[in-house]
């Protein structure tokens, strides 16, 4: 039996990978087996050369793999649409998130609260930076490590207010998603995939990346909270 392609991703990704892959495989294609783990450790392990037939990381991040030759040039494929949404643990008071001005204010009245180290993040650093706020809360700033999940501090009580892509928050037990953040204040991350440069398996990853990124894939991107890109 061959081995399966060996990929890795940001977390963001790895529930509509996992459902992606899987059908992949069904169709007649090649096994896939991807390590998700946080993007910013996933993208320093390409740096420094592990061997990955698929990556699959912000969009950005695959710029910067390709610009330094750990990604084939010309194979980078844009998959998805992810926006940023907001949850509370389940049964705990439902702040109003439906504006910027609602957000604003339940960030200030949360003792506590959470976002990731990926795009999300640098987005809500920034957002409380433009709106003046940043040094009050900055003691109430829980960081998520690297690869924890924003929701699981949130569902075990250690932050009131989180703040996440929605991929990643939508599949977890014990949370309320508030929804998402209001349209003036969204952002969206654009999640793309690359070819390793070391990969020998070229040609089946390109026929994979073909079919995450055909209609056929749209369904079961939308059904874990993404847009197709």
């Amino acid at each position: 039996m061959q081995d399966p392609l060996r990929g890795i991703s940001s977390m963001a990704t790895r529930q509509v990978l996992a459902e992606l892959t899987a059908a992949f495989a069904q169709r007649g294609g090649e096994p896939v087996a991807i390590e998700s783990v946080g993007g910013v450790d996933a993208a320093k392990r390409v740096q420094g050369g592990e061997p990955f037939d698929l990556v699959v990381l912000a969009s950005n991040a695959i710029d910067a793999l390709i610009a330094a030759g750990c990604l084939v040039d010309g194979s980078k494929v844009d998959l998805v649409h992810s926006g940023v949404a907001i949850a509370v643990r389940a049964g705990a008071a439902q702040p109003d998130v439906t504006s910027e001005d609602a957000v604003r204010q339940a960030v200030l009245a949360a003792r506590s609260l959470s976002y990731s180290t990926g795009p999300s993040g640098v987005h809500l650093a920034r957002l409380f930076e433009r709106w003046g706020i940043a040094d009050l809360i900055r003691d109430r700033i829980v960081q998520a490590p690297p690869g924890v999940p924003v929701g699981t501090l949130v569902a075990n009580g250690e932050v009131e207010l989180g703040f996440q892509q929605l991929s990643e928050l939508m599949h977890l037990g014990g949370i309320t998603v508030l929804g998402p953040l209001p349209p003036e204040i969204q952002v969206l991350t654009t999640f793309s995939a690359g070819i390793g440069a070391s990969s020998h398996r070229a040609d089946a990853v390109r026929r994979l990346l073909h079919f995450m990124a055909s209609a056929d894939a749209a369904d079961t991107k939308r059904r874990h909270g993404m847009e197709p890109a």
